[in-house]
């Protein structure tokens, strides 16, 4: 690995630090944007039995809080549960833009590093460009020098592209669940909003 990185030349460097914080985000994201984490099965089912029964307590909106997103928005709501309809929709609003944005949270970096990293590569490939054209002189060609070059080109190019195509691929795939996942929310709190007040029975 340490002789394609010194085959490479320094233009690689820039690459690798795209590489580890793509790395990192896909990790992050992968672990954030798990469904238990979002929006639970049966959570909404679950809130509404027990408010029927039991109604609103402190204890019942501090677990919803700390359970999951859907579950933030949900307290927001049930906190309001004595307001009229347009204020308990306006404070679920208010708790699923949070939501919407803590899903997006790092996405735009990732997008970012996907659109730039075959840029950084072209940058590394004209480097090389650069040094295979230096390698003439009156004399002949230095092959070394010339070796060199075209490793530079070469290894930048790919390397860019190696960074790009997974960085794009979990971008549209993480956007699309965060999307897939704001939807389902606002679908959910549409219908603790109807039981609040009474419109809904389940």
């Amino acid at each position: 690995m340490l002789a394609i990185i010194d085959a490479a030349g320094w233009p690689i460097w820039p690459l690798i630090a795209a590489s580890i914080i793509a790395l990192g985000i896909i990790g992050e994201r992968l672990w954030a944007l798990r469904r238990n984490v979002i929006a639970p099965r049966g959570l909404l089912e679950a809130v509404a039995q027990e408010y029927r029964a039991k109604g609103v307590s402190q204890e019942m909106l501090d677990r919803l809080s700390t359970q999951s997103l859907l579950g933030r928005v949900f307290a927001a709501g049930l906190r309001n549960e004595r307001n009229s309809r347009e204020i308990t929709k306006e404070s679920i609003e208010e708790a699923g833009r949070a939501a919407a944005h803590e899903l997006g949270r790092f996405l735009t970096p990732l997008g970012t590093i996907a659109s730039i990293a075959p840029i950084l590569g072209l940058f590394g490939t004209v480097i090389g460009m650069i040094e295979i054209f230096g390698a003439q002189n009156p004399a002949g060609a230095n092959p070394a020098q010339l070796a060199h070059g075209i490793s530079v080109a070469l290894y930048n190019t790919a390397f860019g592209l190696m960074v790009a195509v997974p960085s794009m691929i979990f971008y549209r795939q993480f956007r699309s669940h965060a999307d897939a996942m704001v939807v389902e929310m606002e679908q959910q709190a549409i219908k603790l909003v109807e039981v609040i007040h009474g419109e809904r029975q389940g």
